[in-house]
């Protein structure tokens, strides 16, 4: 079967939900909206886009074999993510005042280091196994997974804008350090609060280890 039109509105309308809903990747762009600004915001809104691209293509390309071929993979994946996802609710946590933080020590997310995080983000690992398993027909595979792949960075790319966009609207309701502080600290908290399913056998577990539409 090929990609059909009505294949990939599905598809469209799949990606754009998974994508602008909340997790991992769309409270960190929520905080990095208000410490620093959309504009320095994009690297790390342009390395989620492009890191999941490479990712659905890896997963449709085999990689999610190789999980259930060694299962300790996964293991180890859920950990390392997990002590990265702490360093990162650590590093929003300190951020420091709207005004100061183009001259301080608190940097945004750089472009590599927000592609190199889809690679051990749950929910991302989630959205690529469903993408490959239920909208990829296996006539055409090969290119038909770049598409999906293509597609999916296309939506994803100002769905995660909208919350950095969100992020921006709220520094000027942030500019007092003890809200600023707050609002940080809450997200680092949601961050945290993020680590319950990758830390147990959550959603990823039944994708490698069931059929491929039980994602």
């Amino acid at each position: 079967m090929n990609l059909s039109l009505d294949l990939l509105l599905g598809f469209a309308l799949f990606a754009l939900v998974t994508s602008i809903t909340p997790g991992p990747n769309n409270t960190m762009l929520l905080a990095s909206g208000v410490n620093f600004g959309f504009n320095r915001t994009i690297p790390h809104m342009l390395g989620i886009s492009c890191g999941f691209f490479l990712l659905v293509v890896a997963v449709g390309f085999g990689l999610g074999a190789v999980f259930q071929a060694y299962p300790i993979l996964y293991t180890v994946l859920r950990y390392v993510g997990a002590a990265y996802l702490l360093y990162l609710a650590w590093k929003i946590a300190h951020s420091g005042p709207v005004g100061d933080s183009a001259h301080g020590e608190a940097k945004p997310i750089s472009y590599l280091g927000a592609a190199a995080f889809q690679w051990v983000n749950p929910k991302a690992w989630i959205m690529a196994i469903g993408a490959i398993s239920t909208y990829t027909p296996m006539q055409g595979y090969f290119y038909n997974v770049v598409i999906i792949a293509a597609v999916f960075a296309i939506i994803n790319l100002p769905s995660v804008g909208l919350w950095a966009a969100c992020g921006t609207l709220l520094r000027n309701v942030l500019k007092d350090p003890r809200w600023l502080r707050v609002f940080n600290w809450g997200m680092a908290a949601l961050l945290v609060i993020s680590l319950y399913p990758l830390l147990l056998e959550s959603s990823l577990t039944h994708c490698f280890n069931r059929r491929p539409d039980a994602c």
